[in-house]
């Protein structure tokens, strides 16, 4: 009788993809690849200078700096967290880099843009504790003897304005929150005025009207929302999980909170905006400062797809004007 051998071996497979720059295979390997997902030039004419700095060592972690090339008066200084779903992108991507040239010019302010630590391998909380770490760099810097000579003499440390964009939108709520009104834990020299939260990337286990009805077409469709967030949230949670969902069942009570103005931006396609919405909603109901603005027709990341339409130009004027109010 023969011997049938069968090779119970096998190559592994591709289990999970984002954007082409990120895949998991089944044997739980992770390739990433040095390739942006936005292949874009960068706009680098001179009219803003920059350069990156390690703001965390143990981690491996840069910040990039940004500010007008004739600065010279006093500049207020504006955090901005790129997005990807805890899952992709960088400080370094070009369609960061160019909005972070338009941001730099538009409000006359120094623009910090900082990496985090991204998903699946390092799994949330790992990105806001990134985001905390980012923020109390900047604190180092007001109260060392020598800061960084970027800052000295231009930097107003009494005017900090922290803005995220879609999973970084959620680093800059969390942010606010562990923070609150004031942001006393940063020392007397560093003050945070307000956050911007664009598009922020919010989630639960009950479906919105717009996630479950948005088009599968959309630029963030539902199928790579929700694989975003089984990479990114902690083995074994749900998506109502306290850093995820700012209302679910085991998150901090907001309502007695006191927290420092907001702005909260949408478009009126993005299957975000149902969250959005509802975060800026309940916290005005409870006294909060919020001002949400919802630019109708324009999907997820309309203001660093196409930096120079209307409706982003519009954003940035507004953006101008809450710094100005703040």
């Amino acid at each position: 009788m023969a011997t049938i051998t069968t090779n119970t071996s096998q190559q592994p497979y591709e289990v999970d993809e984002c954007r082409g720059v990120l895949r998991v295979y089944s044997d739980g390997s992770i390739v990433r690849s040095p390739k942006p997902s936005f292949n874009v030039p960068v706009h680098d004419d001179g009219s803003v200078l920059w350069k990156d700095v390690t703001f965390d060592a143990t981690h491996n972690l840069q910040l990039r700096l940004y500010k007008p090339a004739s600065a010279t008066e006093s500049l207020p200084i504006f955090y901005y967290i790129h997005g990807g779903g805890f899952c992709i992108g960088s400080r370094a991507w070009p369609n960061c880099q160019n909005y972070c040239f338009r941001l730099a010019l538009a409000l006359r302010a120094i623009v910090v843009s900082p990496d985090y630590r991204l998903a699946p391998e390092n799994r949330l909380p790992a990105a806001i504790e990134d985001g905390y770490a980012a923020v109390k760099w900047l604190r180092d810097q007001a109260e060392a003897a020598e800061p960084d000579p970027w800052l000295a003499g231009v930097a107003d440390f009494s005017r900090v304005f922290i803005s995220g964009d879609s999973a970084g939108g959620n680093i800059a709520h969390n942010l606010a929150v562990g923070l609150g009104a004031g942001s006393a834990e940063l020392g007397p020299m560093v003050r945070v005025r307000g956050y911007v939260l664009l598009a922020p990337f919010f989630g639960g286990t009950v479906l919105t009207r717009s996630e479950s009805e948005g088009p599968k077409e959309a630029f963030l469709n539902w199928e790579l929302i929700d694989r975003f967030w089984r990479l990114s949230i902690p083995v074994g949670e749900t998506t109502d999980h306290l850093l995820v969902n700012p209302f679910g069942p085991v998150s901090r009570p907001l309502e007695s909170l006191d927290l420092d103005p907001i702005l909260v931006v949408v478009g009126g396609s993005d299957l975000l905006k149902d969250r959005a919405e509802d975060y800026a909603n309940k916290l005005k109901g409870w006294g909060k400062k919020v001002q949400y603005v919802e630019f109708e027709g324009q999907h997820h990341g309309f203001f660093t797809i196409d930096p120079n339409s209307q409706p982003s130009n519009d954003l940035m004027r507004i953006i101008k004007q809450f710094i100005a109010e703040n």
